[in-house]
């Protein structure tokens, strides 16, 4: 079986490392986005951020500053004067361009935002927090405290995936 990419290795072997929310590049297209709705400050587009993703991500200021300084650097944003000890920030023309032209890579990025987030509001409620919990407390017991026969462990299997087919089935009707 081939090692997962660096990005997922964990120091724990077998337990994989969360995914990066964002992909290289990915950030900046969503502050060029960000941007291109309304100019912002460093501040304001790192609460924009958190809300876009639901507080999953937040970036730190050693993110975007590099990026808003890469941005600059390619001409896709003026950064303004200081003004109460913020500078605000525009989106360019050619910032604009090439948004226009990532469009597609953009749409992608707020696809994957939205099912990594899609979760938040259903995690929110009580009662779906402790069922979520009371599945996961019931697996570890069933798989992880013994060994399963192939039979405990196709009969855990199929009980998994009806319930997993049930709630297909109500959430398409």
């Amino acid at each position: 079986m081939p090692l997962p990419p660096l990005s997922s290795r964990s120091p724990d072997p077998g337990v994989a490392r969360r995914k990066r929310f964002f992909g290289h590049g990915d950030l900046r297209l969503v502050i060029l986005d960000l941007l291109s709705q309304r100019p912002g400050h460093a501040y304001e587009l790192i609460k924009s951020v958190e809300a876009l993703t639901h507080g999953y991500y937040v970036p730190s200021t050693g993110v975007v500053y590099p990026t808003l300084d890469h941005l600059q650097q390619h001409g896709f944003i003026e950064i303004g004067g200081e003004e109460n000890g913020r500078r605000e920030i525009t989106i360019t023309a050619a910032g604009l361009a090439h948004l226009q032209a990532e469009s597609a890579a953009l749409a992608d990025i707020q696809q994957r935002i939205k099912a990594r987030t899609i979760g938040h509001n259903i995690r929110r409620h009580p009662e779906m927090k402790r069922a979520l919990d009371n599945i996961k407390s019931a697996l570890d017991l069933a798989v992880n405290q013994r060994a399963l026969s192939a039979p405990e462990l196709a009969q855990v299997v199929a009980i998994i995936d009806g319930a997993a087919e049930d709630i297909r089935r109500l959430a398409t009707k």
